[in-house]
């Protein structure tokens, strides 16, 4: 009596195409792991650019509430949670990413909301305000104008605005803000601006003043 052959056992499924890691860089959570799930214009900011970045805002993070307007993997939000902030908004319409941000925030114990919403519909309703807020849309989307327009009544007195976009351009911002520091890589630009005092939604403009480079 012939016997079948033995069949070997299943592959373990493979991660989606395209998915990979980044970490948290500093703070009390420094080398933890966040997913990036393959999803269209989903761009974490990149280790460089984020150690410049909170490089800038160590003197500002301890107390702060932060916004991370446009979440994605949250990697903006988290860090700057691990690094002193009191309470983080990550606002992501994406579902299965919000799922993945509140599964992080559980796991670490963060101090963190996570809004399943489209940004500016959501930004529509609120009435909060913030110290910090990280603004870093999917550039295909073009949403930097309208983000920053309805982010005017929400921000503190004197609170603080990271915009980041393609390399080469500049987005404009509104009247009033000053350019605290910028940097750029070869894809993207960066930069931190001061709002100085709240105001409602205003013409936004070319922000051409001289700023440091990193």
């Amino acid at each position: 009596m012939s016997r079948s052959p033995r069949r070997s056992p299943p592959a373990p499924a493979s991660a989606p195409r395209g998915s990979g890691q980044v970490r948290i860089i500093g703070g009390r959570w420094r080398g933890t792991k966040l997913a990036v799930p393959d999803r269209p214009g989903l761009r974490p900011s990149s280790d460089r650019v984020r150690e410049t970045l909170f490089n800038w805002l160590m003197p500002v993070l301890p107390g702060a509430r932060v916004l991370d307007l446009f979440a994605g993997t949250g990697a903006l939000g988290l860090e700057a949670l691990s690094r002193g902030a009191a309470h983080a908004t990550l606002v992501e319409r994406d579902p299965g990413l919000a799922v993945a941000l509140r599964d992080a925030c559980v796991r670490l114990g963060a101090q963190a909301t996570v809004v399943a919403q489209d940004a500016l519909a959501w930004l529509a309703g609120q009435q909060v305000t913030f110290d910090l807020v990280f603004l870093d849309p999917p550039f295909a989307d073009g949403l930097w104008e309208p983000a920053l327009a309805a982010l005017q009544p929400r921000l503190a007195t004197d609170a603080w605005v990271y915009v980041e976009s393609p390399a080469g351009t500049v987005t404009p911002v509104p009247p009033g803000w000053a350019l605290h520091r910028e940097g750029q890589t070869r894809d993207v630009r960066y930069a931190l601006y001061r709002a100085p005092a709240p105001q409602g939604a205003g013409t936004l403009r070319h922000d051409d003043s001289p700023a440091t480079t990193e």
